[in-house]
């Protein structure tokens, strides 16, 4: 790729912060227009920078308190498609959301997603996203079969399991840390609806949440489990798990299957001011609620693709419930082997405390590569926690009990880890630091995330 000389865009100085709205901090933040002013961003200035698409991490990953940003959401073309294979060449501020709005009436789906379609492909393997397929189909960047980065030099390179791999495995799940991603080659999923054929299934404890997600593993493609984190003693982990596969046109109910790929748009409520409703009794209210409502439903159920893989989409702003100082989500995975003690251990912790959040979600890993991805074969919980007196202090004690047991913590969620912490959890941090050294000799590309850790030290 060739690129000519120009000025870089003006940048304006604005508070940024992430999803959580925790922290907060101020840069400056360029939003260039066309690959030749980012390169003049990116190698006409020693300062740090790092790359942002729609802000969707939850902590600091993609901040850079009193340094550069760089805003990517314009350059978002579609580039190339093929039908017959599913690949889609795009550039890397593409969002999950125009994919679905251009390609899901055609028949293709993203082949991962995360929970919100509202998340760039470029931010997306650079946290190498994970959906609920994980356990069938691995992460987003199993999917990727090449991406052209941008390294602190302005030189482009083309980046794939074969050229340049080392700098490839560094870039996915590096946090934006090597370079900024420009294009990228993804292999899209064909259905034949926009529905999910599947279950929802009443777990009574987490005992029982994890046998139905082994039972259920080889038979669905997509699990995922609201988890009532007030729940105790034999109740302990009480779940709704939702499974489902895309459904087949002979699966749908004959109103369905004459349009099969269109959905009708529905009402999106926003939460228009800061509202802090989350405290221990709506919470205890909410999941009672909610357990009870569901009630287990013989026989498949039909989804549409919305509610099933985006419910909190739904509601604009929602971030906001939890109030001006905003919340931190905490998300963890365990290996198989001590997933239920974790899972029982972290549980009855956040009972005590009285933390709990009406927003848990339990899932299976499958396996999965990358030098600093989240993933490893086993279970993985995400609550959301708002941020209160003591709260900090008490994720440092879950920490504790999850390195323990040789799990980790999500770097796209984290906004509190101690250095030593992400050292202990994150064991190839060394190659990692050697592939970044190769691209990014002087460590231009850091963040507020990448300091706080030291993870170049």
């Amino acid at each position: 790729m060739t690129t000519t000389t120009t000025s870089a865009p003006h940048p304006r100085h604005a508070m940024l912060s992430g999803w959580g709205r925790y922290p907060l901090s101020e840069s400056d933040i360029y939003r260039p227009d066309r690959i030749a002013e980012l390169q003049a961003v990116v190698s006409g200035n020693s300062s740090s920078l790092i790359a942002r698409g729609l802000g969707r991490a939850y902590g600091d990953a993609a901040l850079n308190d009193q340094n550069r940003v760089v805003d990517l959401t314009r350059l978002n073309r579609v580039l190339a498609f093929d039908p017959a294979s599913g690949l889609l060449r795009c550039e890397a501020g593409v969002t999950i959301a125009e994919l679905l709005d251009v390609f899901l009436p055609r028949g293709f789906f993203p082949p991962v997603t995360p929970g919100t379609r509202f998340v760039t492909l470029g931010g997306s393997i650079a946290a190498d996203v994970h959906g609920k397929n994980h356990h069938r189909d691995s992460s987003l960047a199993s999917h990727v079969t090449w991406f052209d980065l941008m390294v602190a030099s302005g030189e482009v390179l083309r980046c794939s399991r074969e050229e340049n791999a080392a700098l490839f495995w560094a870039t996915v799940g590096g946090m934006g840390l090597t370079g900024v991603i420009l294009e990228l080659e993804l292999r899209m999923r064909r259905v034949e609806s926009a529905y999910l054929d599947g279950e929802l299934i009443r777990a009574g404890n987490i005992d029982a949440a994890i046998e139905a997600f082994e039972r259920l593993d080889a038979q669905y493609r997509y699990s995922v489990a609201w988890i009532d984190c007030n729940s105790v003693k034999s109740a302990l982990g009480r779940s709704i798990l939702n499974v489902g596969n895309f459904a087949t046109l002979a699966q749908l109910p004959r109103n369905l299957a004459q349009n099969p790929l269109n959905i009708a748009p529905k009402l999106s409520p926003f939460v228009p001011f800061d509202f802090p409703v989350v405290n221990s009794l709506t919470v205890r209210m909410f999941n009672a609620v909610n357990y009870a409502f569901h009630r287990e439903k013989p026989g498949h159920t039909i989804f549409d693709w919305n509610s099933f893989f985006y419910p909190l989409d739904s509601i604009r702003n929602w971030p906001r419930i939890y109030g001006k100082r905003g919340f931190v989500q905490y998300q963890c995975v365990w290996p198989p082997a001590e997933s239920r003690a974790g899972l029982v251990e972290v549980l009855e912790a956040i009972t005590r405390s009285r933390r709990a959040s009406f927003l848990a979600v339990l899932k299976k890993f499958g396996a999965q590569d990358g030098m600093l991805s989240f993933p490893m074969p086993g279970y993985t919980l995400a609550i959301d926690f708002p941020v209160t007196d003591g709260m900090l202090e008490f994720l440092d004690t879950l920490d504790a009990m999850v390195l323990k047991r040789g799990g980790r913590v999500y770097l796209a969620k984290d906004a509190r880890m101690s250095p030593e912490t992400f050292r202990a959890m994150y064991p190839n941090l060394s190659k990692w630091q050697a592939a970044k050294a190769l691209a990014d000799p002087e460590n231009r590309f850091s963040s507020s995330l990448s300091r706080r850790l030291r993870m170049t030290e």
